[in-house]
């Protein structure tokens, strides 16, 4: 069998014509390929899953779209169908710039590299309270009545105002967690519900599951009262991956605070549920580190 013989001239000439017909092509204005550009890697922004999957896209899709926009990247919105779902994205750190509950954050900082840098301003209020709230006919008068009574703590044990709040309230009190009994709903504004319609005595939940029109559209006014009330705590954080370059996070910082100062922000903002977003730092933090270790160190 014969090799192919390598004739150097000859590509030379085939090099020559095919850049002289590119040339021509520029020329005469056809043909001519565009110019190849890189794409920038996209930033992948996380939104915790405080409500379903739909709902999240749509709220935070405008959010994205304005970073995508100032940031002159791609911006991708990522959520999880549940709690799980979304943990294991945070867990192999494929997210960049994610919202948090407050528990979550506080284990992705230590875990896994993430610092907050902003935290939600939500009805004009930065801060968040968790609380139990009870049927105002019940009988219920303070949190001792609650001995061997159902409590119902809204999203589960990793719900920061729902569970880890009410519970610390609880333990304030002197009651342990083998004095009531314990149950959780899918979401704070379930556990309200359930409790307006006598499936528990009380409900644990942020005091401002009270005012959300998924509650105050389903339930008579008054018809719940609030038990016990918390201190006042920092709002929801927003983090970015602590090797993210510090330009970059304070260009997202900045961008996202500026939001509250135009009538387009605004209307961004108010697509996400915000008045506004605030620039935070992992120190704001402390205080629910403190009962975060409280509670689970009793357990």
């Amino acid at each position: 069998m014969s090799l192919p013989i390598h004739r150097p001239g000859f590509c030379r000439a085939r090099s020559l014509s095919a850049a002289m017909a590119l040339l021509l092509a520029l020329l005469i204005g056809v043909g001519a390929p565009p110019p190849v550009q890189a794409m920038e890697e996209p930033l992948v922004m996380g939104v915790f899953p405080r409500r379903n999957a739909k709902a999240t896209y749509r709220m935070f899709s405008p959010l994205a779209s304005y970073l995508e926009t100032m940031l002159k990247r791609p911006v991708r919105l990522e959520t999880g169908k549940d709690f799980p779902t979304f943990w294991k994205k945070v867990e192999e750190r494929a997210l960049d710039l994610v919202h948090f509950n407050q528990l979550h954050y506080i284990r992705a900082h230590d875990k896994f590299g993430y610092d907050a840098i902003l935290m939600n301003e939500e009805f004009g209020e930065s801060t968040l309270s968790g609380s139990l709230v009870v049927r105002a006919n019940s009988g219920i008068r303070t949190l001792d009545d609650l001995r061997g009574k159902t409590i119902l703590f809204g999203g589960g044990r990793s719900a920061m105002m729902s569970f880890v709040a009410p519970r610390y309230l609880l333990m304030q009190a002197g009651l342990k967690e083998s004095d009531y009994i314990s149950k959780y709903a899918l979401n704070p504004p379930n556990a309200a519900l359930s409790v307006a319609h006598h499936q528990a005595e009380a409900a644990g939940i942020g005091q401002v599951v009270l005012r959300l029109p998924t509650v105050t559209s389903r339930i008579e006014p008054g018809q719940l009262t609030t038990l016990a009330v918390g201190d006042p705590l920092p709002h929801l954080p927003w983090a970015v991956k602590s090797d993210m370059p510090s330009e970059l996070q304070r260009r997202i910082q900045k961008l996202m605070v500026d939001l509250a100062g135009t009538a387009a922000g605004r209307k961004v903002l108010a697509s996400a549920g915000l008045t506004a977003l605030l620039a935070a730092e992992d120190g704001d933090f402390d205080p629910h580190r403190k009962m975060i270790n409280a509670v689970f160190d009793a357990q």
